[in-house]
């Protein structure tokens, strides 16, 4: 039998005939405007990536790199950066970082809270750095909350335990409180996680045309617990505004230092870790069980 051939398709005679006129062709992106949409599609995807890398802290240094990021006053993350690259190095017992060590000293008095900060959690990465044990009594009476805990958690390296009352503080929620008088605007909400430097409410102060307006900020990293005051009400100087409770990882840090030179009066301050509670995490509540062993075992021992 013969093999019947496909038919082809009816040609389109449309265009002849005018009933049915063809489409319009489509226009096309010019040269310039596919290199405008390209560049942009690019700079979406590596500006993230450059904000990543300049603020990322694990990124490796040169010594010739540390050495100008120590000394960076105009940019506070490179000497963040610094520090965190030096206390690396100490930790593996790496002896090029000792020529770095006045640095650190010089660096506890800097006028960056957060610079501050991860100096004196470093300095206790080596308890023979000269200067070190100096620099971390003189930070226990630092403006900062954050920058006391962390000099009191390094001087525990020390064998120093004159920063006890600092570390129990750790563990007890902090209280905002209005420095002046004014009307609240705005407040965060109870039971949100919180970045230290994180907004905790707005104040108002002033009228008319000398309005200012005063943001009120947590001082440690945690959670708002409660709301004292609503949105709205005025305020004078002293009133509470919230309640925020310390995160996790500082709560860690300074269980495991009382674990050490903890004494009888700081369990009121541990006790409420060792609760079986949801917000309590389970590492929170062995490790506050611990402690208190420790802190009996050495009071007995001391009888």
């Amino acid at each position: 039998m013969a093999v019947q051939p496909i038919p082809l398709a009816p040609a389109d005679t449309s265009a002849n005939t005018g009933d049915n006129p063809a489409p319009p062709p489509r226009s096309r992106m010019s040269t310039r405007n596919r290199i405008l949409f390209f560049v942009t599609a690019w700079l979406v995807v590596l500006m993230p990536f450059l904000f990543w890398w300049s603020t990322w802290f694990g990124r490796a240094l040169t010594t010739k790199q540390l050495g100008e990021y120590l000394n960076d006053n105009r940019h506070p993350r490179h000497i963040q950066h610094a520090i965190v690259q030096l206390g690396q190095r100490m930790s593996r017992h790496d002896p090029s970082a000792t020529r770095w060590y006045p640095d650190l000293v010089r660096l506890a008095s800097n006028p960056r809270e957060e610079v501050r900060s991860t100096d004196a959690w470093v300095m206790g990465q080596d308890t023979a750095g000269p200067g070190f044990h100096d620099a971390l009594l003189k930070m226990l009476d630092d403006p900062s909350m954050i920058v006391r805990g962390n000099a009191a958690l390094s001087l525990v390296s020390f064998g120093d335990s004159s920063g006890r009352p600092q570390i129990v503080s750790l563990l007890q929620p902090v209280t905002i409180t209005t420095p002046t008088a004014g009307r609240v605007t705005d407040t965060a909400v109870a039971g949100t996680a919180i970045h230290q430097g994180g907004l905790i409410a707005k104040l108002q102060q002033g009228d008319g045309d000398g309005q200012q307006t005063r943001e009120l900020r947590s001082p440690i990293t945690g959670r708002v617990r409660t709301l004292s005051t609503a949105t709205g009400a005025s305020v004078v100087p002293g009133t509470a505004i919230a309640t925020v409770e310390p995160g996790e990882e500082q709560v860690w840090e300074a269980l495991r230092a009382l674990y050490l030179i903890g004494q009888l009066e700081d369990l009121p301050a541990i006790r409420p870790y060792q609760r079986e509670l949801p917000e309590v995490p389970e590492r929170l509540r062995q490790q506050a069980l611990e402690t208190e062993r420790a802190i009996l075992e050495r009071a007995r021992a001391s009888k």
